[in-house]
């Protein structure tokens, strides 16, 4: 090639450029505009996914993915990435795995947890950093009484609210003393103090208490004391594998027809199955209930069994209000988590539509809601009547409240 034609095709390739720069600037020629899509918000799921609580983080998890699978897989027109952690339901390592969960993998939203002993670690890591957080069980009565913040929300309970009822059914079921008997730990003390509260309000007596270190399951020696007690029935907190051989214990031991045996919900609830005919008949006082006729019940349960074969139960509704919770505040916010002002305005004034009920939230940021009396019929906790409504938890110690 001659020096001649490599001028001639250079002139070419200039002419060339420049006619499409003019072209550009005339607007003629149009680039496909980038537009910048919303980075993933992340979730962290702290919940216990082996041991006693298994089956309860599974069920919060589940449900909490399951609202927002119905929501396109964006809350605030962000998209969802989980991290996932399991906490082993092991209070001592509720802080370090907390900072490691927002600290180090850099959640913008906190999601956990089910036991009240790991919850006080993750609170103390919430109020620390200002994470986003939401507590979709445990009942750790100062998440939402002495060291309640604007960053922290409750979607199930406090300790004393599903408990605190339960005195006043024994009372008019004609039951003036009682004895007690849970795990020594936080969550069987706070519900032990909210039991007392109601009942002896009423005018019951509690004999005697009885108690048992978390997750001993050890009941043989205490049954035969209550035998020996006579009282006119026995009221528990155990949830989880511990409720499970708790009940069948008590069956076993010949105690089901002769005292009768009364808890909240947490006794039945995801355990009749596995409790049988030892369960039928007991009587327990909970937030939620089978046979609600709220067509939002009906329409969760539906989606629930048909994404996981399961029948749901009050964990996963609290899952799956912690996920509307979180909708509410972000597309209020237009899913800007450092809005947390907008966010958390907008779910203090929230009235959520969920499965158990349409509920709001109190000024410490723990649910208002009605506690119903369920009898266990088969392998449903039925609905049986409201216990108390609008029950809403004394948030003693709150700042906000």
């Amino acid at each position: 090639m001659n020096d001649n034609n490599v001028s001639s095709k250079r002139r070419s390739l200039l002419k060339g450029a420049a006619g499409a720069a003019g072209l550009a600037a005339t607007g003629i020629l149009h680039a496909p505009a980038v537009i910048a899509q919303p980075a993933r918000l992340k979730v962290g799921l702290m919940l216990p996914y082996t041991g006693t609580y298994a089956a309860l983080g599974n069920a919060i998890t589940n449900a909490f993915k399951l609202y927002i699978a119905e929501k396109g897989g964006k809350v605030g027109g962000r998209e969802i990435e989980y991290v996932v952690l399991d906490d082993e339901s092991e209070p001592a390592k509720g802080v370090d795995n907390a900072n490691r969960i927002v600290n180090r993998d850099k959640v913008d939203v906190l999601v956990g947890t089910v036991h009240s002993g790991v919850q006080a670690g993750m609170v103390k890591v919430s109020r620390e950093s200002g994470v986003l957080s939401i507590i979709p069980n445990a009942g750790f009565g100062a998440a939402t009484g002495q060291l309640c913040a604007p960053n922290i929300f409750r979607s199930s309970f406090s300790n004393w609210q599903t408990i605190h009822p339960l005195g006043k059914v024994m009372m008019e079921k004609g039951h003036k003393s009682c004895v007690w008997i849970s795990w020594k730990y936080a969550a069987g003390e706070e519900m032990f103090g909210g039991f007392k509260e109601g009942y002896e309000k009423v005018g019951g007596k509690i004999v005697k208490e009885m108690w048992l270190p978390f997750p001993n399951v050890e009941f043989q020696a205490l049954l035969t004391e209550i035998a020996a007690a006579k009282p006119d029935a026995v009221a528990c907190f155990f949830a989880g594998g511990g409720a499970v051989k708790f009940v069948k214990d008590y069956d076993a031991a010949g105690l089901k027809g002769k005292i009768p045996l009364y808890g909240n919900g947490f006794v039945t609830d995801g355990t009749l199955q596995a409790q049988g005919s030892s369960a039928q008949g007991l009587l327990t006082t909970l937030h939620y209930a089978d046979g609600l006729e709220f067509p939002k019940d009906k329409t969760f349960r539906l989606a629930y069994a048909k994404a996981y074969k399961l029948q749901p139960d009050v964990y996963a509704v609290q899952g799956y209000d912690a996920a509307q919770m979180l909708d509410v505040g972000l597309s209020a916010a237009k899913g800007d988590i450092k809005a947390q002002k907008q966010i958390v305005a907008a779910i203090e004034k929230a009235t959520i539509d969920s499965p158990r009920g349409r509920f709001t939230i109190s000024r410490a940021h723990n649910p208002v809601q009605d506690i119903y009396l369920r009898q266990v019929v088969g392998e449903s906790n039925k609905f049986v009547g409201i216990a108390w409504k609008n029950l809403s938890d004394p948030a003693r110690g709150c700042s906000m409240a």
